[in-house]
């Protein structure tokens, strides 16, 4: 087990927040895609998060979570003030999910629902490290236009050029103001966002939905093998 000090509590969206922790111990080693248990130290609970920063940013000592505001860390979350240098209890990190060791290079095709969106922001900018890799594709769906998380960010890779991106809103009849279009990620979305047949593909969302994602994907004629799926 390792510790953290709460170093930083940004909100995210309504719901959600960002916590930047501090690691002690030297520097903390993960792949992206990857997450940790993590709950404040002393607490009965904790609860897995996906690691939302990339291992560049880990090596100095720096990692970032995004946690429900009602989660583990409970009301601590809703009030900077009353959590900036709590410590944390860290475990990890843990799981497989990520880009495979053998399609390093290959093109990109990221779909998160929800949350979900954490460790593909640590893939994302693990990939804009290592020259010479086509852009990655994001195709981020979310029930309102306040739930996307690191929207900002996102947008910004795109206009650069960094990022091929697709926002999309399922529980939301007006605009969106985010240039996000209305509706579910379909076959007709997927397969416009597609970058290529040898594309690799990781979904990352609530549980019905990376079913639903991983389906539409094979049958649209990806190969099972290149479809990679965290719940």
């Amino acid at each position: 087990m390792r510790t953290a000090v709460l170093a930083d509590v940004a909100q995210a969206t309504p719901r959600t927040r960002r916590l930047r922790l501090a690691m002690t111990g030297g520097p903390f080693t993960f792949r992206a895609g990857q997450a940790v248990f993590a709950g404040l130290s002393g607490a009965d609970t904790r609860a897995p998060y996906s690691i939302a920063s990339p291992p560049a940013l880990a090596t100095a000592g720096t990692l970032e979570l995004l946690v429900t505001a009602d989660g583990a860390f409970g009301q601590a979350g809703l009030d900077p003030a009353t959590v900036a240098g709590a410590t944390l209890d860290i475990d990890g990190p843990l799981g497989a999910f990520g880009v495979p060791d053998d399609a390093a290079a290959a093109p990109l095709l990221l779909v998160a629902g929800g949350t979900g969106i954490a460790p593909l922001r640590s893939v994302i900018f693990d990939r804009l490290v290592t020259p010479g890799h086509p852009p990655a594709t994001l195709v981020y769906s979310v029930r309102t236009p306040d739930e996307f998380a690191f929207v900002e960010e996102f947008q910004a890779l795109a206009a650069s050029g960094r990022l091929r991106l697709h926002l999309t809103v399922t529980r939301d009849d007006g605009p969106s103001g985010q240039a996000a279009r209305n509706g579910r990620v379909d076959a007709a979305l997927l397969r416009a966002a597609l970058p290529g047949p040898e594309a690799v593909c990781l979904v990352c969302g609530p549980s019905g939905f990376v079913q639903t994602v991983a389906a539409t994907l094979t049958e649209l004629g990806v190969p099972a093998g290149r479809i990679v799926v965290e719940r």
